[in-house]
């Protein structure tokens, strides 16, 4: 058999002659067992659309790892987000603060939520927690403050130079750069200073100057002076005495050739400034220029 009748009879180019001669070989049952069995098969259908899209799928997940989330995954995320943040402002609200402060020349009653009350000498300032107040009685203070303690649990009054504690009382209790006072008018008072503790009765101060400990005077009054209008002063230097001056009065205060650690005793007005004026100066021995708002204090023999 030629090697070419298969490929002419698979394209059905024989002649009848030529066929003839190839049913007679052994190769043509082979190949038209073939033929019969390959007919029956079917090639499966195929669809460009799809495949192209099936193509742009894979090359999308190659090429990215987004995911998207579920709708009801966002709205967890952006639940927790504001749990967050109402969490942060609830706690950060709990720890503020309630200030209260008095300017030059002004004092200031405050009533606590447990009906303490507090009397605030000029430029002074307390704080405390008014949310945490039944359960921690605590007051910051600068400045000069009167207390009347309500009765209760411990009750405390914390300066930059000690720590003030009682249970229910009233004192005074003054703090001013190097200047720490503690007067107690009835009970008894806790005073720290130094990490050392010092038992007030009533009728008593407790009194430290550049961080020493000096002695202080017995009070005469039932109530602080400053609160009768009147600022008074045992054996302090005089700095303090004109720096009191220049907060009651709203005056500023300069000083020539004196020696402003002299020891003053004595009283001076808290309303009429010219009064409190010849106060200071006449047991110092110093003389005054008042002008406008402001006052010099010098010595006698200042040329």
């Amino acid at each position: 058999m030629q090697e070419n009748y298969l490929a002419k009879w698979l394209n059905g180019e024989l002649t009848e002659a030529e066929l003839a001669e190839f049913k007679k070989s052994d190769e043509y049952a082979a190949y038209q067992r073939i033929i019969e069995a390959s007919s029956s098969l079917k090639a499966p259908d195929f669809d460009t659309g799809e495949a192209f899209m099936a193509v742009q799928n894979q090359r999308t997940l190659k090429e990215t790892k987004v995911v998207q989330l579920h709708p009801f995954k966002k709205f967890l995320r952006v639940a927790a987000a504001v749990a967050v943040l109402v969490t942060g402002s609830y706690f950060y609200l709990n720890t503020l603060d309630e200030t209260i402060a008095t300017q030059y020349a002004e004092n200031k009653e405050v009533v606590l939520p447990d009906d303490s009350e507090i009397v605030l000498n000029a430029d002074s300032e307390i704080s405390f927690s008014e949310r945490k107040w039944d359960r921690e009685r605590n007051i910051d203070l600068e400045g000069e403050a009167f207390f009347k303690v309500a009765k209760g649990k411990r009750f405390t009054v914390a300066t930059k130079s000690g720590v003030v504690a009682v249970l229910g009382t009233q004192f005074n209790v003054e703090h001013r750069g190097d200047f720490f006072e503690v007067t107690c008018f009835e009970g008894l008072v806790s005073v720290t200073f130094n990490g050392k503790e010092t038992q007030l009765p009533a009728g008593s101060s407790f009194m430290a100057i550049n961080g020493n400990v000096v002695e202080a005077r017995v009070p005469g009054t039932t109530v602080p002076s400053w609160m009768g209008k009147e600022s008074s002063f045992k054996s302090i230097p005089l700095k303090y005495v004109l720096a009191e001056f220049e907060r009651q009065h709203n005056v500023h205060v300069e000083t020539q050739n004196i020696d402003t650690d002299q020891l003053y005793t004595g009283t001076f007005s808290n309303n009429d400034a010219q009064l409190a004026l010849k106060s200071i100066s006449v047991p110092s021995r110093i003389k005054f220029k008042f002008e406008g708002n402001k006052v010099l204090f010098y010595a006698e023999n200042t040329p």
